[in-house]
């Protein structure tokens, strides 16, 4: 078999055809469509009158309901067929139900259009392709095959009347009574045979081509996959947010309170301590472990804002231009509906680099923070009066951001030429999941 032919046709194209093993796993292909075309006839036709018969009894409706599953099965066994005309793999265009059980299976089901392109195929299939699949083979492959037995056949006649008395008629048209003759016709069905393989080869990739596009379809399969991959990253994108939070919730409530402890014992201590170097050690340390406290509640806010949790992100915007380093105007809607932790999340850190970068880089005198919700998706603007030149690639922190919000399906888009204005845009698309929060 010519291993670089994935199909027939490609075969057919390069010349080894007739030197590999494709015209007789076509052949096998077109065969064997008998064995599942005529068990879906049989079903398609039961169902069909059982169901229409008892439909007047109410008793029919479930297997008229029924037969639009079908094509499901029969999908399954001819896309598991196909392998023997097509390498390409043929997977499944059919998603996973979001719950168990089996409404939750046939609710999917019948809500998509892979499951009526199957029953079309089985339709198909049932009435008509197996049929003309059948016809191809006895006629191509059939044909020069009995044309090769002619004097196995004419032996057998002699064997069973007599020496000499035998004839036979091919393909119930010529009679043959001479073993000259039965030779030559086995000679023009040997030439025969290797002609007709060539049309029964391609007769099969129309029908394998024919296959994948009801059953298969390549655009389709690769929008599956794209589907299946946003589905798991809004997954890990919540299950890191969740992570994010327990990890807030276990320093909040653990070592920040044994902080807070240590820092008041340590206090403590140092009231009672008489003047000397224990006292000025024991300053110190208090002063250290203030230190550490600062710096712990530094890192809570960082993982998670407490104010983002309690008055959402209307609130949590205010916080951020009421402590930025350069003067912000916070143009927000007062009606900003909650939206998911993961989206929150994201534009309130998308927005808090935003102001540290104008911060540290811009030399702007002011900044102006706009946040609106469209119904459909998050749109926040961060601009400032800076020199502009900003430049993702410089380290800024605005590829990482990019990075975060894409995988929220959301851009950003930076303007910032030499001189200034810069203007930062973020747009994430989000539904709302509860009432709108309003602003402290």
């Amino acid at each position: 078999m010519d291993e670089r032919a994935r199909t027939p046709w490609q075969a057919l194209a390069r010349g080894r055809y007739l030197r590999s093993a494709w015209p007789w796993r076509a052949a096998g292909y077109l065969a064997g469509s008998a064995l599942t075309g005529i068990p879906v006839l049989l079903v398609l036709v039961l169902l069909t009158a059982a169901g229409a018969t008892l439909s007047l009894v109410l008793v029919g409706l479930p297997l008229l309901a029924l037969l639009g599953l079908v094509g499901v099965p029969a999908a399954a066994v001819e896309r598991r067929r196909l392998r023997l005309v097509d390498h390409a793999p043929a997977g499944t265009p059919h998603r996973t139900p979001a719950e168990p059980g089996l409404l939750a299976w046939a609710r999917l089901r019948y809500r998509e259009q892979a499951t009526w392109r199957e029953l079309a195929h089985a339709v198909l299939h049932g009435f008509l392709l197996w049929w003309i699949d059948l016809v191809a083979v006895v006629t191509l492959l059939g044909l020069p095959l009995l044309l090769l037995t002619t004097p196995l056949q004419l032996a057998l006649a002699d064997n069973g009347a007599g020496a000499g008395a035998g004839e036979v008629k091919v393909v119930k048209l010529w009679l043959v009574t001479s073993y000259p003759v039965a030779f030559a016709v086995a000679a023009a069905g040997a030439v025969l045979l290797p002609a007709l393989l060539y049309p029964l080869g391609a007769l099969a990739g129309a029908r394998a081509a024919l296959t994948r596009a009801l059953l298969a379809p390549r655009g389709r399969e690769l929008q599956g996959m794209l589907a299946e991959v946003t589905r798991s990253r809004a997954r890990l994108v919540d299950a890191f947010e969740a992570e994010r939070r327990r990890i807030e919730r276990d320093l909040h409530d653990g070592a920040q309170q044994r902080l807070v402890a240590l820092t008041m014992t340590l206090g403590l201590a140092r009231l009672d301590a008489p003047a000397g170097p224990l006292a000025d050690r024991l300053a110190t340390a208090h002063d250290e472990a203030g230190k550490v406290l600062a710096e712990l509640r530094e890192l809570i806010h960082g993982i998670h804002p407490q104010v983002l949790t309690d008055y959402g992100l209307t609130g949590a915007l205010a916080d951020i231009a009421e402590r930025s380093a350069v003067p912000v105007t916070a143009d927000l809607c007062s009606d900003l509906p909650r939206l998911a932790e993961s989206v929150e999340a994201a534009a309130y850190f998308g927005v808090c680099e935003a102001l540290a970068n104008i911060g540290r880089h811009s030399g702007a005198a002011r900044a102006t923070v706009t946040a609106r919700h469209t119904g459909a998706a998050l749109l926040i603007e961060v601009t400032d009066d800076g020199r502009g030149g900003a430049d993702p690639a410089a380290g800024s922190g605005l590829t990482g951001l990019a990075d975060r919000i894409a995988v929220l399906d959301g851009t950003l888009t930076i303007t910032s030429p030499p001189g200034g204005p810069t203007a930062l845009s973020l747009e994430i698309p989000c539904p709302v999941t509860s009432s709108p929060t309003h602003r402290p």
